[in-house]
């Protein structure tokens, strides 16, 4: 029986992993730059130009949005360390799109590094 650790290992096995060095041009090379963690998550700071889209609702986003359907579309996505966001790649590649490309060590590793953080303005009631 296959643990979430191997399925990722598989999934890491068969993607492209865009390093942390690199990863800003990636970003900037991108048409679009998801995030797949949870909205707590995203809520709390993403990468500056992301898009949210939970690893849970990737597929059906994907498939029902018209201007995401271009196979050929520079997908670059990432989620907390790169897991979630090594399995989506892979299920991205089994629908069909051609360059998709993780961030290897994910948001963790962005933050760590000093990239600039997006955080939503705090709503505030008078």
């Amino acid at each position: 029986m296959k643990t979430a650790h191997d399925l990722v290992a598989l999934a890491k096995s068969s993607i492209k992993e865009v390093s942390l060095a690199d990863a800003p041009q990636a970003i900037q090379n991108a048409d679009i730059l998801l995030d797949v963690r949870e909205a707590d998550e995203y809520a709390s700071g993403h990468i500056p130009g992301a898009i949210h889209m939970s690893r849970g609702m990737l597929e059906f986003k994907l498939s029902g949005n018209p201007a995401l359907s271009a196979r050929d579309l520079k997908i670059v996505l990432y989620c907390k360390t790169s897991g979630r966001a090594a399995l989506a790649a892979r299920a991205l590649h089994e629908m069909g799109y051609q360059d998709v490309q993780s961030i290897d060590g994910g948001f963790d590793a962005w933050s760590e590094a000093g990239y600039p953080i997006a955080k939503p303005e705090a709503v505030v009631f008078d």
